[in-house]
């Protein structure tokens, strides 16, 4: 959990012309602005803090930055010189380096030789394996984590040690701008303050940190200016990290140009016992300690920030992942534990995040995937009985206007709204109980994000009870009938959906309490 940092000194702001300056910078994305004229000064020698929702854009700013992405328009100033990062390397040659909430680390390779991958050190030709675990040695006491042994293999580390050898990697290069993209979301108490030291380090000889940060004590403890991104947008920049209130914070962080057209909630009162039923489960680092219900035609929310335990949760209802106490009942009867197919077999339906990759079989028909979680009702011993399964399918497509409704067109070439039709789908002809939407209408346009909600609470309103996962705020609140606030991996907030808004939420998930 976040540690006590309340208390922890910062250095002043290094005086002098900026070392960065990002001007007007633009990312178009197919269907997607993620970037709208973004501004960004850094100088050397300052923790400058990034803010933002989901979504808000941070992510890609850095990337642009580190030569991972190359802006649409705008400009990028290098110690006031115009500057074009077309490649990673261009930015490792000004001494820009990133550590990505994803790090890109190699699984199959030593410490040491992640930490100087791309720089290893040579002499006549042949790499110098000593002189690079040294320098892995020197680097791991620096950052307070001898135990690491330069020798072992990255793959493994947990996941704090991971992060300990991204840090390390991006320290092995002349850093003039480090890029630091939640780097705590992993490290325990005493790993944070370590790492809050190793900054200071970084700052007082002139190296300039992007700090990249939910957590808002953090941001007050080692920041120096803030700038706040909304909607690819920088609506503030400079701001004192020390003295900017939580609630201006969440202020201008919030309110959104999408449009959202939510259907009626139910006006059910939820009473008896629970179609779901969890029950105090844990996974170690993950969550801790989860209860809650849900009942038949009702829609429950978990809100919270990518990595605060959310789809974990998820998986573990589902049984892609294996609790390690507590239980998971539908209908009263426990789940096994780790067992996706006692969770199918019991009624239990989930929509992953990432519906291309986990949940549809892209170069197979719609009615292949409509009918996948269904087969045994259209086997005939060893055989399938291909004109029912193709007529329940079409029964399916039609009820949900998957557009174009052929069941024999290969599921890749529809778009992102009806490829999560065709999921939904074939949970209904599965006739599940409990339905789990991760994320259900990301990367999905306005009109059809209308639709799906729509279907969603149709499908509540027919009896079935909804775990829904989103990174919108206004999305949980809109679609749920009650809403879990989760950060880091504890339920903070469980009540009625009417009765919080988008700030209480952003107050939650960034300091444990509404504003």
């Amino acid at each position: 959990m976040s540690p006590d940092l309340t208390d922890l000194s910062v250095p002043a702001t290094a005086v002098g012309g900026p070392l960065l300056e990002m001007t007007g910078i633009v990312k178009v994305f197919p269907g997607v602005r993620a970037l709208d004229g973004v501004d960004l000064d850094v100088v050397s020698g300052e923790v400058h803090c990034l803010l933002g929702q989901n979504g808000a854009g941070k992510s890609t700013l850095i990337k642009v930055l580190s030569g991972a992405h190359h802006p649409d328009e705008g400009t990028i100033r290098w110690n006031g010189e115009i500057v074009r990062l077309t490649r990673p390397t261009a930015a490792m040659r000004l001494g820009i380096a990133a550590i990505y909430q994803e790090l890109d680390l190699v699984n199959d390779l030593t410490v040491a030789q992640n930490i100087s991958l791309g720089h290893e050190p040579t002499r006549a030709g042949f790499d110098r394996r000593h002189a690079e675990r040294q320098t892995a040695v020197e680097l791991l006491l620096r950052l307070g984590h001898p135990e690491i042994q330069p020798n072992a293999v990255v793959g493994n580390l947990p996941a704090a040690g991971k992060q300990i050898v991204s840090m390390a990697r991006a320290l092995s290069r002349d850093v003039k701008l480090m890029i630091m993209d939640e780097p705590s979301a992993v490290l325990d108490q005493g790993e944070v303050a370590r790492l809050f030291q190793v900054i200071r380090d970084l700052t007082a000889n002139g190296v300039a940190v992007i700090y990249i940060s939910h957590r808002l004590e953090e941001i007050r403890a080692i920041g120096d200016r803030v700038t706040v991104l909304k909607d690819g947008r920088t609506v503030a920049t400079g701001l004192p990290a020390k003295t900017t209130t939580t609630a201006d914070v969440i202020r201008m962080m919030t309110g959104r140009n999408i449009e959202y057209v939510f259907p009626e909630r139910s006006r059910e009162i939820f009473e008896g016992a629970p179609m779901l039923d969890v029950v105090g489960i844990s996974r170690a680092r993950e969550f801790e300690d989860i209860s809650f219900g849900v009942h038949p035609g009702e829609v429950v929310g978990l809100a919270g920030l990518v990595g605060s335990g959310r789809s974990e949760i998820l998986e573990t209802v589902y049984g892609a992942r294996r609790t390690e106490s507590g239980s998971v009942r539908v209908d009263g009867k426990d789940l096994h534990a780790g067992s996706v197919s006692s969770a199918v077999t019991a009624g239990v339906g989930l929509c992953p995040e990432e519906r291309k990759s986990q949940a549809l079989l892209l170069d197979q028909t719609v009615a292949n995937n409509v009918t996948l979680a269904s087969l045994r009702k259209f086997a005939f011993g060893p055989f399938l009985n291909r004109h029912r399964e193709d007529s329940a399918a079409r029964r399916q497509i039609e009820a949900l206007d998957v557009r174009p409704s052929d069941p024999q067109r290969d599921a890749r070439t529809l778009s992102g709204g009806n490829q999560q039709k065709v999921v939904l789908a074939r949970w209904l002809l599965k006739d599940c109980r409990v339905l789990l939407l991760d994320e259900p209408t990301r990367g999905v346009d306005v009109g059809a994000r209308s639709e799906l909600y729509a279907l969603i609470r149709e499908l509540a309103n027919s009896g079935v009870a909804v775990l829904l996962v989103s990174s919108e705020v206004p999305e949980v609140l809109g679609l749920s009938d009650r809403v879990l606030v989760i950060r880091e991996g504890r339920i903070v907030h469980d009540g009625p959906a009417q009765g919080i808004d988008e700030s209480d939420v952003l107050g939650l998930v960034m300091e444990g309490s509404s504003r």
